[in-house]
């Protein structure tokens, strides 16, 4: 499901996470719920940096809505506080952290690279971005927070309301993404910016910026837990009412 490597040793180390989840690495109760421990594990870890990729295609496509159709209610229940803790395993580690978007990185998928501190995208024919209002189920509140913390404001109103995805050129544009390289340069050059955050920087010195950077971002998302409530609803809303279902069925007829 994630794949770990080492790539040095010593005060250089950086952990290598690969996510191999399927054919578009979907996310589903059993992959968020592994990126969180592998990320909680990794705080406490000698790793100095971590860097996070996708398997083949796609970094993430985001929420596996077939297990979310065929699961309702009582899988939405499981999973939404998994996806949260994922997104906040993720973005509120102390260490550097470089997303190397291989590919697809859509919904749940883009907010994932959005919590890493650098986004390095492949050219190519890759998306990204966060269709959810037009899939039908809202975003959590700590995704929001995320976008927002990544591309400001107004970029991430843009983001959320339009509901599009966008190329490597665009997200590089807004904000989205930091670089765009060739494919093959993707993963040598997000080892590389890892380890260049987690040795010209002192630890702490880098541990307590990122925090003053993202606090606002968290202190909104416990604010605002009272959203949770109507979130869930709203996904279980979705699960049966057939909007989910029939976007589903338009993407496929594209």
């Amino acid at each position: 499901m994630i794949e770990l490597e080492d790539d040095g040793s010593g005060d250089d180390r950086v952990a290598v996470l690969r996510l191999d989840h399927g054919p578009v690495g979907a996310m589903d109760i059993e992959l968020c719920e592994a990126i969180a421990e592998r990320f909680r594990t990794l705080a406490t870890s000698p790793v100095r940096a971590v860097v996070v990729t996708g398997s083949g295609r796609a970094f993430s496509a985001g929420v596996d809505l077939k297990r979310f159709l065929a699961g309702g209610t009582p899988y939405v229940e499981r999973f939404l506080p998994a996806l949260c803790e994922s997104f906040r395993a993720v973005f509120e580690l102390s260490k550097p952290v470089v997303a190397a978007v291989n590919g697809h990185a859509i919904a749940g998928g883009c907010v994932l690279a959005a919590c890493a501190d650098i986004r390095l995208m492949a050219e190519g024919g890759g998306r990204i971005g966060v269709p959810e209002a037009r899939v039908g189920p809202p975003f959590p509140r700590i995704a929001i927070e995320v976008l927002r913390h990544t591309v400001g404001d107004v970029a991430a109103r843009r983001l959320t309301i339009g509901a599009l995805t966008y190329s490597p050129a665009e997200a590089l544009a807004m904000g989205l993404v930091d670089r765009v390289l060739p494919p093959e340069e993707v993963l040598p050059q997000a080892v590389a910016t890892a380890r260049a955050m987690a040795t010209e920087v002192p630890p702490d010195t880098f541990a307590l910026t990122k925090a003053q950077l993202r606090r606002d971002a968290m202190e909104r998302t416990a604010r605002y837990a009272d959203e949770d409530a109507a979130v869930t609803a709203l996904w279980s809303r979705r699960a049966a009412d057939g909007w989910t279902a029939r976007y589903m069925d338009s993407v496929a007829r594209r």
